[in-house]
């Protein structure tokens, strides 16, 4: 499941330039608290940029140090690690070790985590290529709109000729003002588009049901590449399409590819989920039989081997992993061992506090309440919550988090939903106003709830 997230340039530093210092601050805008955890990601990611800085056979025989981080849910695991990708600029995916299955057994291959962190290395490298041709492609696209608009015109002699051109170079200069202007967005044109419909099929592998994105293009591209088909468009869809066809025709594909698979070997990042679901021993009792095979499965992927994706081999040996688990049940030491020596860097991640939900709630760059603030504020209504709003929130929803099963921050977004429930059901109903959620207001919504434990269970 790719999750890249670009970030914007004014929002980063260089990223060469950034001490692991720097790297814990920029996370702390988004995550709160977890200081071993961001010390173990960032040094991390310092380690990679200092290997970038060796001759090429002494970085060849540095690898990542991978981590493994231990804690509850909803604490800030997976936020570490995509925002530490975000910051990194580096492909991201994450996946869930509890959806692999030993070979033999039907479920995902092992293998398709390295597939889908390269098609989110090619989507990266392909949308910065195409930044780069936006400014061409946007030009050839309104020169080939002016032609629909108003198509060349025929010349019948000399005399004359010159005269009929000069007006036609005028008219288009008009056309074209207009265009920019956005005075012929109401006209509808009918381009000529590459017809994207061709059919696809899973293959079915020993090693289960793998999506391979195989099609009829890839294996028949003389029959299918050149189809097209006409339709008739509003002009602002039409320049849409017109403009992703003339970026993608701009881009060399099998550059993307090599950039993508070298951005991937090199700076990918995989974060595996739920690692402690397939962390026991086989004892011969019980359903879950292939939990160790899935582990010897993921083994050489970690240690380092060659993947074969559809863009090329993909090695493994500098893609940084980083596992998760939550361990209530199982410990670390129930990994076999050869697994454990490849995670030698492993962080505890501590429960929120009372105090972690208030910070939570207002100190990150997207606060869930500074989100809601900006969701009905579209609607004009200025909503703000008072220092009592925001401790009541964090008190009921830790004390929801204890009586119940402890979900950690995630308990805060149904808690805000729940108080904030009747005001966006209202909408804009009631037009442009002012709205201060307070301590009594939250206490009203949520008191019954959290008293009532079978409500609190189901609701909260």
């Amino acid at each position: 499941m790719p999750i890249e997230l670009p970030a914007s340039v004014e929002e980063l530093r260089a990223l060469s330039s950034l001490t692991p210092r720097q790297i814990v601050a920029e996370l702390d805008r988004y995550v709160v608290g977890q200081a071993a955890a961001k010390r173990a990601v960032a040094i991390a990611l310092r380690n990679r940029i200092r290997r970038q800085r060796l001759p090429a056979e002494v970085a060849a025989e540095i690898t990542p140090k991978n981590i493994l981080m231990i804690g509850p849910t909803g604490v800030g695991k997976t936020e570490i690690a995509r925002r530490l990708a975000r910051l990194a600029g580096s492909p991201f995916v994450k996946v869930e070790a509890s959806k692999f299955t030993e070979v033999g057994y039907v479920g995902r291959d092992v293998d398709s985590m390295v597939r889908d962190l390269v098609e989110a290395a090619v989507d990266m490298v392909r949308r910065e290529k195409q930044g780069e041709v936006r400014d061409k492609a946007a030009r050839n696209v309104e020169e080939q709109i002016l032609d629909l608009l108003l198509p060349p015109a025929r010349a019948y002699g000399e005399e004359g000729e010159e005269a009929r051109g000069e007006h036609q170079r005028s008219t288009r200069e008009r056309l074209r003002e207009q265009l920019r202007s956005g005075a012929l967005d109401q006209r509808t044109l009918e381009v000529e588009l590459r017809d994207k419909s061709t059919p696809s099929f899973q293959i079915l592998s020993s090693q289960g049901v793998e999506e391979m994105d195989v099609n009829m293009k890839d294996l028949l591209p003389g029959l299918f590449g050149g189809r097209t088909r006409r339709r008739r468009l509003p002009l602002p869809e039409a320049r849409e399409a017109l403009l992703q066809e003339e970026e993608a025709r701009l881009v060399d594909a099998e550059q993307v590819a090599r950039l993508a698979l070298e951005r991937a070997q090199t700076s990918g990042i995989i974060f595996i989920d739920e690692i402690d679901k397939v962390a026991g021993r086989e004892g011969g009792h019980g359903p879950d039989i292939s939990r160790e095979g899935v582990q010897r499965d993921i083994l050489p992927i970690v240690e380092g081997t060659t993947v074969s994706t559809k863009y090329g081999p993909c090695k493994t040996d500098h893609v940084l992993f980083i596992a998760a688990g939550a361990f209530h049940v199982s410990k670390p030491s129930d990994l076999i061992p050869e697994l454990q020596g490849r995670f030698p860097i492993r962080v505890e991640l501590t429960p929120l506090s009372e105090g972690d939900l208030v910070r939570i709630l207002t100190e990150p760059k997207n606060a869930l309440v500074s989100q809601y603030r900006a969701l009905l504020g579209t609607e004009g209504l200025q909503l703000s919550f008072t220092e009592e709003a925001v401790r009541e929130m964090a008190r009921l929803a830790m004390q929801v988090n204890d009586a119940t099963e402890n979900i950690g921050a995630r308990r805060l977004a149904t808690v805000l939903e729940t108080v904030l429930e009747e005001v966006s059901f209202q909408g804009d109903e009631q037009g442009t106003r002012a709205l201060t959620i307070d301590g009594d207001l939250v206490r009203e919504r949520l008191g019954p709830l959290v008293k009532n434990q079978d409500l609190s269970r189901f609701i909260l």
